[in-house]
């Protein structure tokens, strides 16, 4: 018989975190290989566990996991090893917010075993850029919505397939996609086809630069959107963030 072999390394975040027993958490990660998954974590919560230091939130690990095992009445894996994955450390202040913000979105919209390779990367790449401001909220918010097939092509006009006029504004509805403006809400043409050409180079900073212009119309239309596709459920994060903001300003 042939030795078995070890399981393989994949790299995860952890999104959220809970008790299942006295030492142990179930865990729900995002992973590049098998998108979010829930893992159990056994004996991580004891005081002599390596795991305490390595399970944390917005930080990059690599994991290995074995088969699923029944946790809370659901079909959950083991965590059979972790190890931090380098990279930044924990984000502070405003990008703490905000990181925390990401990872709400994820386990709101994201199916659980439906992996997504380049949305991993690009929430690796969002982490990294949290504390520069929000244009790496919005290119995250952006690439989320594409992924998940709830983003039509910003070139052209839904109804009519017509190209977008760079100099004229359009209104991107939860609905009916992107048409000419009916309300306060709208973003210029010029904005739509830089945001399009990023979204299909793929590179995150062109994503992220292209974002950094015309940032309140583009935070309106896009919370509109994933409001709408949240089931109009309020995120809390975002209510937390906006009761710092007020606390801050008085």
């Amino acid at each position: 018989m042939s030795a078995s072999r070890a399981p393989s390394l994949q790299a995860a975040f952890v999104l959220h975190s809970h008790d299942w027993s006295e030492s142990s958490l179930i865990l729900d990660l995002f992973t590049r290989e098998s998108g979010r998954v829930a893992v159990a974590a056994k004996g991580a919560k004891r005081p002599y566990s390596q795991l305490r230091a390595v399970l944390l939130p917005l930080q990059r690990i690599s994991v290995s996991l074995s088969k699923p095992a029944k946790a809370d009445g659901g079909e959950v894996q083991t965590l059979r090893s972790a190890e931090w994955g380098g990279g930044a450390t924990l984000p502070s202040g405003a990008a703490l917010f905000s990181g925390y913000y990401l990872n709400e979105l994820l386990l709101k919209l994201l199916a659980r075993h439906d992996p997504h390779p380049q949305l991993f990367d690009a929430y690796a790449d969002a982490l990294r850029h949290l504390s520069e401001g929000d244009a790496a909220l919005r290119a995250f918010e952006l690439k989320l919505l594409a992924e998940l097939g709830l983003l039509p092509d910003l070139s052209v006009v839904t109804p009519t397939q017509a190209p977008i006029d760079p100099a004229r504004r359009y209104q991107l509805s939860p609905e009916s996609g992107l048409i000419p403006p009916t309300g306060d809400a709208s973003l210029p043409g010029a904005l739509l086809i830089q945001l399009q050409a990023a979204l299909l180079h793929g590179s995150p900073a062109a994503l992220r630069q292209a974002c950094s212009t015309d940032q309140p119309s583009l935070k309106t239309t896009l919370r509109g959107l994933l409001h709408y596709h949240l089931g109009h459920q309020p995120l809390r994060t975002r209510a937390l963030m906006m009761d710092v903001q007020q606390l801050t300003d008085s």
